[in-house]
């Protein structure tokens, strides 16, 4: 077999890979579209401002809600405590005038 052959199946493999997961995001998302309601409903029952999306530390619950500074409250060079702490991209530094 000559390396072209493997490398188009790899490709072949990886297509279908990659759309049987747009698939399954379409279904997820009409799935999601239908919990809207039972979403809004706890929000405005339990007085949230936003649902969580993680509770372990302060700056991974919800970006609205959380300072720019929390992540850098124990070291700037510290390593991540949290997992959740990979989601958010960092800030870009604006200069101030």
């Amino acid at each position: 077999m000559r390396p072209s052959h493997i490398l188009f199946i790899i490709i072949l493999l990886f297509v279908f890979v990659d759309s049987s997961l747009f698939i399954h995001s379409q279904k997820l998302k009409e799935e999601l579209r239908s919990d809207e309601k039972i979403q809004k409903i706890a929000v405005a029952g339990l007085g949230l401002s936003d649902l969580c999306i993680a509770t372990e530390a302060r700056y991974t619950r919800h970006p609205a809600v959380s300072d720019s500074m929390a992540p850098f409250a124990d070291h700037p060079g510290a390593l991540e405590h949290f997992p959740t702490g990979s989601f958010w991209a960092v800030k870009p530094i604006t200069s101030i005038r």
